[in-house]
């Protein structure tokens, strides 16, 4: 059986999250309204601010990307790419303002916040950034895409303009020199009515393509220049799982001491009291099977007892908060039924880090005694770097499949809370590999 892959990683969301509705196009959903609203102007004053933009930041990057290129033999053509990348941080921040004229919810800044920082930190934590990239794909589409239509809506908003006004142009001018139709002059600014018609229709044309064409590029503009609301809820979701867990331990906590303080020292009294009626019985000659059935409850009571004591150390060994994670293990190792060699060499660690580590190698060495058959079993440990590593390795059948059972993959989801992983690999005939690294943080 080939290696599992690593268990409790997060995915990647197959779909973006849910954004607001766009503005505009929400506007042009009521026509009469939006027709006698701001609206197409705002539309219009976008797109043309956008032509007047778009143009210069695609003759930059055409030259930087090209010096580049040219260059790069040299040494410097390099310098020249990643200012042609880092060029479209300002360039966003530019857009997201810009963003108001079609769009009143304002797009947060992606970016981290490198206040202070030094020019050499600013420019690696920027490369660094998925949406430095993001933005320089934005500043790639701003000229030929979105600024040649947004000069084609306002090339017919000009045209339209013209001809609402055809009518005062015949009265300014001579009606024998304008021409509505080619070869057919305009006998008087009464004729020209048409050509008002003609340009309200423009207009009217205009006024929705605008608004098409903003609302599109204002979709965009989330995408490419917003910070991924995606990541945000996975972030948040991940938060809540590891609230999850802490109020499952600080439950499971609270079990062990109340067993510890309650229902273990109830059964040690009654063992007590057993043994103390049990020597009174035995003086009586008469009452011996009375003090027979009297020491069969004090042995069943001591087999309660210490059934009891197992649980509450499985639940939250005492010797794992007292001493740490080395002891804790050696612990299980003397107590387990298949032979164990223990090699931790770890200094004392972050608790959630201890208790993943011990459940971790509690369950590994579960599944050896009760599924593997092995014969023996190795436990070793070391902190390399900031990250603890441990390997729980068997002679066993092998075999084992993951996702079979809620163990190992419990364990998965605990060692993901900590930014960790989880490897297994147990080819048919063994042996069987369980590998864990946490960050030592946790």
């Amino acid at each position: 059986m080939p290696d599992f892959p690593p268990l409790g990683e997060p995915a990647e969301p197959a779909e973006p999250a849910d954004l607001p509705p766009v503005a505009v196009l929400a506007a042009i959903r009521r026509p009469l309204r939006f027709l006698g609203s701001w609206w197409p102007w705002r539309c219009w004053a976008y797109l043309g601010s956008g032509f007047v933009v778009g143009y210069p930041v695609l003759l930059v990057l055409v030259l930087l990307v090209g010096l580049g290129v040219t260059l790069a033999p040299v040494g410097i053509g390099l310098l020249l790419l990643l200012g042609a990348v880092v060029a479209g941080v300002p360039l966003g921040a530019l857009e997201r303002w810009r963003l108001r004229c079609a769009e009143p919810v304002r797009v947060p800044d992606p970016h981290a916040s490198l206040a202070g920082a030094g020019p050499v930190a600013w420019l690696r934590t920027r490369l660094r950034e998925r949406a430095t990239w993001r933005e320089f794909a934005y500043a790639a589409l701003l000229g030929p895409v979105f600024g040649a239509a947004g000069f084609a809506v306002l090339a017919l908003v000009a045209f339209a303009l013209i001809l609402v006004a055809t009518p005062a142009i015949v009265w300014a001018i001579a009606p024998d020199r304008v021409m509505l139709i080619p070869g057919r002059p305009v006998s008087g600014p009464l004729e020209a009515l048409g050509g008002t018609a003609a340009g309200l229709a423009g207009l009217m044309v205009a006024a929705y393509a605008g608004a098409l064409l903003a609302g599109a590029q204002v979709k965009t503009a989330r995408l490419l220049l917003g910070p991924r609301v995606e990541a945000d809820r996975i972030l948040e979701l991940t938060r809540s799982r590891v609230r999850l867990v802490d109020a499952f331990e600080a439950e499971r906590r609270r079990i062990e001491r109340d067993l510890h303080d309650g229902a273990q020292q109830q059964l040690v009294a009654l063992s007590m009291t057993l043994g103390l009626a049990e020597m009174e019985l035995r003086a009586l000659p008469e009452a011996a099977a009375a003090a027979a059935l009297v020491a069969r409850g004090r042995g069943e009571a001591k087999v309660a007892l210490e059934q009891l004591r197992d649980l509450v150390r499985g639940i939250h060994p005492q010797v794992l908060t007292d001493h740490g994670l080395a002891a804790a293990v050696a612990e299980v190792a003397l107590r387990h039924p298949v032979p164990v060699t223990v090699d931790l060499d770890v200094p004392r660690l972050a608790e959630p880090v201890e208790i993943t580590a011990y459940f971790t190698v509690t369950e590994a060495l579960t599944n050896a005694a009760k599924h593997s058959g092995a014969s023996h079993v190795a436990v070793v440990g070391r902190v390399e770097g900031d990250r603890l590593t441990l390997t729980v390795t068997d002679d066993g059948r092998g075999g084992a499949d993951p996702g079979a059972g809620a163990g190992l993959a419990g364990l998965a989801d605990r060692v993901a809370m900590l930014k960790g992983r989880l490897v297994v690999s147990s080819p048919v005939g063994g042996p069987t590999r369980l590998r864990v690294e946490v960050p030592c943080s946790g």
